[in-house]
Formats: C-alpha cells, sequence, structure tokens
C-alpha cells in the first residue's frame, strides 16, 4: 500500500491493483470534495476482475472483510472490515461513488418498490 493524500486526508491505495484503503469514513468526507476523484487511478477492468476474489482480509487488522454495495449503488460493490470499519473499493469504484447520479437514486427508488 502507498499514501495518498488528497485535502489532508490520507488514504491507502494498492500498488497492485490501485484499490484504495479507507479508515472509517474517509470515502464520505473524499466523496464531498472536489476533485478527489483523482485518487482512484486504476483500471476499471481491473477493479472488475477484482469483485471475483473470495475472501479478502482486512490490511489493517487481519480481519475477514464483509462484501458490501453502497446504498443507492447497488452495482458498486466494495468490502467493509467489521472490525476496524474500513473499506476497500477496487479501482474505478470511489471514482463510480463519488458520481452518484439522479439515475442511481431513480434506480434505487425503484427496486425498494418492487420489494
Amino acid at each position: 500500500m502507498q499514501p495518498v493524500s488528497h485535502h489532508g486526508i490520507e488514504v491507502d491505495r494498492c500498488t497492485k491493483c490501485e484499490g484504495i484503503w479507507f479508515d472509517m469514513l474517509e470515502a464520505e468526507d473524499l466523496k464531498k470534495l472536489s476533485g478527489s476523484e483523482a485518487i482512484d487511478i486504476g483500471s476499471v477492468k481491473v477493479g472488475e476482475e477484482q469483485n471475483n476474489i473470495g475472501k479478502i482480509t482486512c490490511p489493517k487488522d487481519s480481519a475477514s472483510m464483509l462484501r458490501m454495495v453502497v446504498n443507492g449503488q447497488p452495482h458498486i460493490w466494495y468490502e467493509a472490515c467489521p472490525v476496524c470499519y474500513g473499506t476497500y473499493f477496487d479501482a474505478g469504484e470511489f471514482t463510480d461513488f463519488k458520481a452518484e447520479t439522479f439515475m442511481d437514486t431513480v434506480k434505487a427508488l425503484f427496486n425498494e418498490e418492487r420489494r
């Protein structure tokens, strides 16, 4: 992992796949900051391939991470640590997370109504 900083918020980026590790709430904090998508330099294709990996351990405490989806953007799968509450976004996922669109919201509402 390599530290990367944007407006004083430091995250860690994998030197192999370029996925991003966020300590608790850093992804939400960075989502609000203009230009923060610049930290997500990895290939979306590589990021999508990473979704096929089954068991992932937390880089901070080695706990088994849980696969999650972003509320309102269920096409984004990320991993969350149940111990330290950190999150890991594969390459391209943070940019997608940050660019939540009106259509993402409409799709989420439509899916919620169908339940």
